[in-house]
């Protein structure tokens, strides 16, 4: 079998050496086959390091690579492979190591050995051809000659079925999910429709089904791959935070995504509806908007459900009305507002920026609840949104999911239609989060007769999932909604409330210096160079706010950007604040060129149901077993374990964008504000960076960054239709 690796024609004028030997040991492949670690000992018993695109590797093994030898600053002298091809052994030996592999079940060390023995340098040709001899063997009975035979069958089909799926680019990796889940027929499967894959198999996406398309030779405008790129299409989109798309534009976006024509584009929608796919639904005589199905369920779903929850006659949550306050507590005009709401309406909203109370009207309403006799439940998207729910109210709170109930074996929450949350009273916090398939999965398991709560900053950052749900219930007029405007946090002393209200509502923050003698929750240094600005945040996590405030950099500091690239971007400071942070002889691993020690701050960026683990959760690298491949993240009290084949999941944490932070708060915040950034610089993402500081805030940058963010309050549009269907209720 031959595999090569792409190499440009000036790779190729570097002088090349050609490698042969046994492979020893896998030390790494990557999921998607872009980067592969290997040992191979060559004839002369040398054991050697060799990296590159090599699918398909495995201990027994032999090899020839072809590639140019470099000197790695940490890891020492290793090939860089530029093509390779898979050679059957030729010696006893090595035939010998090949067959006591595992490969072949019933075939260990010793049956190996005896095989060998019999027949030399010549079994592997006697294993293919002429299977039958081995009854020639003393002491091999019928059955067990039979149960060798048939594994080797099975074997040979598979390896056969792997040697072409990687000759088609597919990692070793992916040869084993796409065989877990076609078997025998994974050959027929790719072939016909390679991306049934990106549907089928956990971790395959477009990207690569299109990869393994156009090596089988599939045109470009072919109507199967049209079908699954308009699919890709929307679920792009669905990552900018759509639920759906005007026709006419999504035409032009999927044409230029996909490299088709337009035509190509209006006859792959054709195709993907009627095969249910996609839907089409008219926003009036002229336009359409286009949806993925799952989502379009789930929007047509949501205003069904709020109507239910809206539509009932007597509610429990009607008894708080008759509770009192509390001797000598007393409560804004617009705090009582919110608690009454709550007891009018089985729905609600709560709205307001930072220090403005919405702490203290939940903590009565949860008081009058249980005063009540009322069963009360209350959540959060994050985590971290949670815990500060709980805080606040001395009461349990929980994230959706897990007050849901992931059900991992059924794939489901155990709380849904079928199952109702038993409570009286739902209050939900940090709903600006809350993104339209969340909403759906919560509002399912609402018990008619319960009300619900919601409550969030609506001039916040929108939800990272598709959808602006708080927005849209508050716009629709559907639901009584209360906004807080007075600020009590923190008095008027507090510089990060008073700053975050002032760029809010459209003015600069106070951008001046401080007496060094004189200690301050906000701080503005101004730094235009974003060098000397990466310099200084990372003087300012290490040095600077641990001597002056005593808050620990490993715990209480968190560095917000708006972008992962440039130079002030989360790459760049979590690789310098590691390196500073978490420094010494750990235990550690490297995936191409991102590398994770024990002890690292790392963050879950995708949900993983089954490991009770969700986007945005934060923890800590507690443990790393390189020799077993695995590493263990514990979240609060809650650990979990990886393969390093999942390390795709999580990124460090020492630095994350802005979008990332919702639901958050932090000790003490440091946030760069740079030209650089211009294309994020928005009000909202500097008013949502500024709120997420409790203690401390300090802003780095140009006044004209600032300047610019604070005048750009337009919002990136988001195309859902559900604040029009929850005004066709008409309740």
């Amino acid at each position: 079998m031959t595999d090569s690796l792409a190499a440009s024609d000036s790779n190729r004028a570097v002088t090349e050496s050609t490698l042969r030997g046994e492979i020893s040991r896998v030390v790494f492949e990557s999921d998607d086959g872009a980067y592969c670690i290997i040992k191979v000992i060559d004839a002369q018993g040398v054991e050697n390091t060799v990296t590159g695109s090599i699918s398909g590797a495995y201990s027994g093994h032999h090899i020839e690579v072809s590639g140019h030898w470099e000197t790695h600053k940490e890891y020492g002298r290793q090939l860089k492979a530029s093509s390779y091809k898979f050679i059957l052994p030729n010696t006893k030996e090595g035939i010998e190591r090949y067959l006591s592999s595992g490969m072949i079940p019933g075939v260990g060390p010793k049956l190996a050995k005896c095989i060998v023995d019999y027949f030399g340098d010549k079994t592997l040709e006697i294993m293919d051809r002429f299977s039958a001899r081995l009854a020639e063997i003393p002491g091999l009975g019928k059955k067990r000659v039979e149960a060798i035979k048939e594994a080797w069958e099975s074997q040979r089909a598979r390896r056969d079925i792997f040697i072409f799926m990687q000759g088609l680019g597919i990692s070793q990796a992916y040869c084993h999910k796409i065989y877990q889940v076609y078997g025998n027929q994974s050959a027929e499967v790719v072939k016909q429709n390679p991306y049934r894959l990106a549907d089928e198999v956990n971790g395959m996406g477009f990207i690569m089904s299109d990869r393994i398309s156009a090596a089988l030779g599939v045109e470009k405008n072919s109507l199967v791959r049209i079908a699954a790129g308009i699919i890709y299409s929307l679920n792009q989109l669905k990552q900018a935070g759509h639920t759906c798309y005007p026709e006419e534009q999504f035409i032009k976006y999927a044409a230029q995504l996909l490299d088709v024509d337009d035509a190509d584009i209006i006859n792959g929608i054709k195709y993907a509806e009627a095969a249910h796919r996609i839907v089409l639904e008219a926003v009036n005589a002229h336009d359409r908007m286009v949806y993925d199905a799952v989502l379009h369920r789930a929007e047509s779903e949501l205003p069904e459900l709020i109507r239910n929850l809206l539509t009932v006659g007597r509610f429990k949550a009607q008894n708080m009305l008759r509770v009192p306050a509390l001797q000598g507590q007393s409560f804004t005009e617009e705090q009582y507002r919110a608690v009454s709401g709550a007891a009018q309406s089985p729905l609600s909203i709560i709205t307001g920026g930072p220090g403005v109370g919405k702490t203290t009207v939940i903590g009565e309403l949860v008081r009058r609840a249980k005063t009540a006799k009322l069963k009360v439940y209350l959540a959060a998207p994050t985590g971290r949104a949670a815990q500060r729910l709980s805080e606040s109210s001395k009461m349990n709170a929980k994230t959706i999911h897990r007050l849901l109930k992931w059900e991992p074996v059924e794939k489901r929450f155990v709380y849904g239609l079928n199952r109702k949350l038993p409570c009286d009273l739902l209050i939900v916090d940090e709903v600006s989060m809350l993104d339209t398939q969340l909403a759906v999965y919560l509002l399912r398991a609402v018990e008619r007769g319960c009300a619900v709560v919601l409550v969030g900053d609506a001039d916040q950052l929108p939800s990272v999932g598709p959808g602006e749900v708080l927005n849209d219930l508050i716009n629709s007029g559907i639901a009584p909604v209360t906004r807080l405007t007075q600020v009590f946090r923190q008095g008027a002393g507090s510089s990060i409330i008073s700053n975050a209200h002032a760029v809010n509502a459209g003015r600069m923050p106070e951008l001046k210096a401080h007496d060094k003698n004189t200690l301050s929750d906000f701080y503005w240094i101004e730094q235009e160079d974003p060098e000397q600005t990466l310099d200084m945040i990372v003087r300012m996590v290490c040095e600077r706010i641990p001597e002056r405030f005593g808050l620990n950099p490993m715990r209480d500091i968190q560095v917000l950007t708006p972008m992962n690239r440039g130079i002030c971007g989360t790459g760049s400071i979590n690789t310098l604040l590691q390196e500073q942070l978490n420094s010494g002889h750990k235990p550690q691993f490297k995936i191409g060129e991102r590398l994770f020690k024990a002890g690292d701050r790392v963050m879950q960026t995708s949900n993983n149901y089954d490991k009770n683990v969700f986007n945005g959760d934060m923890g800590r690298i507690v443990n790393i077993d390189a020799h077993n491949n695995v590493f263990k993240v514990a979240y609060g009290m809650h650990q979990v374990d990886y393969e390093f084949t999942e390390v795709d999941q999580i990124s460090l944490s020492y630095a994350i964008t802005v979008h990332k932070s919702q639901g958050s708060e932090f000790p003490a915040v440091i946030l760069p504000l740079l030209n650089q950034h211009y294309m994020m610089l928005q009000r909202n993402l500097l008013y949502t960076a500024m709120t997420r500081a409790k203690k401390l805030l300090v802003l780095i940058g140009g006044k004209k960054a600032v300047s610019m963010a604070v005048r750009n309050a337009i919002r990136e549009p988001r195309h859902t239709l559900l604040c029009h269907k929850l005004k066709e209720l008409n309740l």
